[in-house]
């Protein structure tokens, strides 16, 4: 079937046996076969089986989507039909809205089941609250599973009073007391239901030449988490635990799991019990460290915060987010989001971000907090936006408590952020060589390394030299921060004022904007919520 132009018509199969149980499985996330418990319930129970998947423009973040998640999106489906066409099936692919289209399937194809993995988070309940009531319309059973998640986040909610746990240590204690979240579950033996396929359907395909190296698919993501468990063992063996966060290498090879994760092409309850297991056995008689599977559960916390609060991507009206008084300049977001601040560092992480769609964790939190608190004193509403556009893992829950927490927005009960990053001196610290600035602007690959984080400062003959004149070639850095020390105060709710010695604006800030001795340090010892 091809990607560009999917067919809104309805496949009709003419040779249905009516005496068997006709089922669909509705891909939304969850986008494989491993570890799918919604989809072994239809298997396991139907004669039939279609495999669909809907694009209604909402669907797996699809209204905000880039050219990057697009793609790996499309790659993901372009995976499934694959696995499917293997045992003589397809995925169905439409366009449309969701309940015209599975009513007319469910009449087409005299459907008595559906089946899909449970979308959690606040923004879909309408929408599959509509679904229900649909197959209770036409009689069908309707099967919802959890697998997107690690727990339930109705266990979660009754273990704790009915209210989310608002920091993350709470939360870990409330996962704690609910107990070990499931295993995986089997593979679907495909082999024990009925494909009917038309003899026209067409091939799903891609129609432009690879730009980037993230692929998506259940049989990349499967190939890359066994790559990954290598290189993790080896870290436990060691006594470390998070080797690409501990030792982030920004301009190595892809070894994050989250765009998979995101779309589900990855069970989330794989990764949780391979690391957990390796741990164990590389460690006898050692407990267990949730500190091993921490990005996991930081994923998990900020699922759990937004299951009920549809304004959880906003500033108003979201009861956990503190109403902060931040500035509003375009000019400021445009250059941003070009990766045109002047700050080699941070224009790096935009263009990498924008040209392959993912950046590593310890760039999220420079330039995030470069546009927030740290120096542009910008919404991390609009941040959020830009991210939405270009991540390829971008969710409506984790880019929204990531934004909101390093922002210093939520998570906490006041503004507690004396400490971030300095644009020149944390860039010199994660590209000490300066091969990830170097590839990402090519106007200053001659530039020597000394000047390679702070140009401006380079004399005019060796910027002539290295072929890239300040202010012409490349901008120069924006003002940042704001005018003064009394406007400090004020925005960050501190009172005082301190010298600093970062060069990425005034010189003197509040120690809530300026950057210290924090630049060295791993990512998973940076304050977090709580």
């Amino acid at each position: 079937m091809d990607s560009t132009d999917i067919p809104s018509t309805i496949p009709v199969n003419e040779n249905i046996v009516s005496d068997k149980p006709v089922c669909i499985h509705w891909f939304r996330h969850g986008l494989r076969l491993h570890d799918n418990p919604a989809l072994l319930d239809a298997v396991e129970d139907c004669g039939e089986l279609y495999p669909i998947f809907i694009f209604d423009g909402e669907v797996a973040g699809t209204r905000t989507a880039g050219y990057n998640r697009m793609r790996f999106l499309l790659e993901s489906l372009h995976d499934l039909d694959d696995h499917f066409s293997n045992e003589g099936g397809r995925l169905f692919v439409f366009t449309g809205n969701v309940l015209t289209t599975l009513s007319n399937l469910f009449k087409e194809w005299s459907v008595s089941k559906l089946t899909f993995d449970a979308d959690v988070e606040a923004i879909w309940h309408e929408r599959d609250t509509q679904v229900r009531r649909l197959c209770e319309e036409y009689n069908v059973e309707c099967v919802e599973k959890v697998s997107h998640v690690l727990w339930d986040p109705e266990e979660i909610l009754k273990n704790n009073g009915g209210t989310p746990p608002l920091t993350y240590s709470l939360f870990n204690l409330v996962a704690t007391a609910v107990g070990d979240p499931p295993r995986p579950v089997d593979a679907p033996d495909l082999s024990k239901v009925t494909f009917n396929v038309k003899s026209d359907h067409e091939k799903f395909e891609e129609q432009n030449q690879r730009f980037n190296i993230w692929t998506g698919g259940e049989s990349k993501a499967l190939e890359l988490f066994r790559y990954r468990m290598k290189v993790e063992e080896m870290a436990f063996s060691c006594g470390n635990v998070m080797p690409n966060q501990a030792f982030p290498n920004i301009a190595g090879p892809p070894l994050s799991m989250s765009a998979h994760l995101r779309f589900g092409c990855l069970s989330i309850r794989k990764l949780y019990w391979g690391l957990r297991d390796a741990y164990l056995k590389l460690n006898p008689g050692k407990a267990f460290t949730v500190s091993a599977i921490g990005q996991l559960m930081w994923r998990e916390y900020f699922y759990m915060m937004s299951v009920n609060n549809k304004n959880y991507d906003k500033m108003e009206n979201n009861p956990i987010c503190l109403n902060i008084p931040w500035y509003e300049d375009k000019e400021k977001l445009r250059r941003w989001e070009q990766g045109e601040t002047g700050y080699p560092w941070i224009d790096a992480i935009m263009k990498q971000l924008k040209n392959e769609g993912w950046i590593h964790h310890v760039c999220r939190h420079a330039t995030s907090t470069f546009l927030t608190r740290g120096d542009l004193g910008l919404s991390w509403e609009d941040g959020l936006k830009v991210f939405d556009k270009y991540l390829i893992d971008a969710d409506w829950s984790v880019n929204a408590g990531n934004w909101m927490w390093m922002s210093s927005s939520a998570f906490e009960k006041v503004l507690q952020c004396p400490k971030c990053f300095c644009p020149v001196r944390y860039g010199r610290k994660m590209d000490s060589d300066g091969v990830y600035v170097r590839r990402y602007l090519p106007v200053l690959k001659d530039m020597p390394i000394r000047y390679l984080f702070e140009p401006w400062k380079a004399p005019r003959s060796v910027q002539e030299k290295a072929g890239c004149i300040i202010g012409v070639d490349y901008p120069e850095p924006m003002h940042c921060g704001p005018a003064n020390s009394d406007e400090v105060s004020k925005f960050v709710w501190l009172p005082g004022t301190h010298k600093g010695n970062c060069s990425s604006g005034n010189e003197e800030l509040s120690e809530a904007i300026l950057c210290d001795g924090l630049m060295g340090m791993s990512p998973q010892m940076k304050r977090g919520p709580g």
